[in-house]
């Protein structure tokens, strides 16, 4: 079967290889993958940037397609189902916080950029009927990120003043989405001006250019302050954050693209009762969760751009310039 695998000994570091199809162990399913999806892991391992990597392992956390095979019986009512696969493996117990044994399929154990992927029965979930195989492989990892971020760390409410910063990459794009369908009013951040239009076009209020001297000033004015904020970016513009947000309000990072900060401002932190929360992908309550908002509200991923196999250079190195609005999707 044809897979993309990480070769850190070549310039490109990933290639296409000729791989045999996974033969199944106990509690799993082979998914024939008709379409996967690129997040900035991908990326990242392609940098080297990811921890435990290793050469030969085929990357992509993101999948859907149609179940040809299990390894027991009592999971055969599985067989030819549509699916899409959570990537979150061993989160475990507690929804506070991922296990010790967390892992995100796709490296360290082989993924989704492949024709078929062997993955556990119970990382399975039902296609939305109404999601392409395009639209359903940019799903998962994004939409789960943001889904945790926004409703149980964020707490959103209807009509909370929103801010999603870095609006164009996928977590960003599904907690606007999201954060519009429960009934917020939604603001976004980016450099681009292309990408606010698109994101307003989407149903974002506002849209702010981050890089503008009086962005702050100018949220403020027209949101009064932000309930909620979903950033994944941290960095120096974090005292920029606590200043547009609430008394009171809640500030979540999903990640942080930009480092640490070089100072905080925690006198405006404890004076104005603010909560600034880590988060992560979710649980599998939270899966559950975002698939029946997903599957309530119709809502459909942004696909920037669709590559063949045979192209998924050309489609991690639309992920490296960052020029991308939603997920950029393998077809297989």
């Amino acid at each position: 079967m044809k897979a993309i695998v990480l070769d850190q000994t070549i310039p490109d570091k990933i290639k296409m290889l000729q791989v045999p199809k996974p033969a199944l162990k106990e509690g799993e399913a082979l998914v024939r993958i008709r379409a996967a999806a690129l997040n900035h892991r991908d990326e990242w391992s392609r940098k080297g940037l990811y921890p435990n990597l290793k050469d030969g392992i085929i990357l992509g956390s993101d999948g859907a397609g149609i179940v040809e095979e299990v390894f027991s019986d009592q999971d055969s009512n599985w067989i030819g189902k549509e699916v899409i696969i959570n990537p979150a493996i061993h989160w475990g117990d507690s929804q506070l916080a991922q296990s010790k044994n967390f892992e995100i399929l796709g490296m360290p154990r082989n993924g989704t950029f492949a024709e078929y992927v062997a993955v556990p029965v119970d990382r399975l979930n039902f296609k939305p009927v109404h999601l392409s195989w395009e639209e359903s492989a940019a799903l998962p990892l994004a939409g789960l990120t943001a889904f945790r971020a926004l409703v149980y760390q964020g707490q959103v409410q209807v009509a909370d003043q929103v801010l999603v910063t870095g609006i164009g990459g996928g977590v960003a794009q599904f907690a606007a989405q999201f954060a519009i369908a429960l009934g917020a009013n939604v603001s976004v951040s980016s450099s681009s001006p292309d990408k606010l239009e698109k994101a307003k076009a989407m149903g974002a209020k506002f849209g702010y250019n981050y890089k503008s001297e009086d962005w702050t000033t100018q949220a403020l004015e027209n949101s009064g302050g932000f309930d909620v904020i979903i950033d994944g970016a941290a960095g120096d513009g974090l005292n920029q954050l606590i200043q547009v947000c609430k008394p009171g309000g809640r500030i979540i990072f999903y990640g942080a693209t930009q480092g640490n900060p070089g100072k905080v401002e925690a006198r405006r932190i404890f004076w104005n009762q603010l909560k600034l929360m880590g988060s992560t992908m979710g649980s599998d309550q939270d899966f559950a969760g975002m698939l029946e908002l997903v599957n309530a509200k119709k809502i459909k991923p942004v696909v920037d751009q669709i590559f063949g196999v045979e192209d998924a250079l050309a489609a991690f190195e639309r992920m490296r310039a960052g020029s991308q609005l939603g997920k950029i999707v393998l077809s297989l």
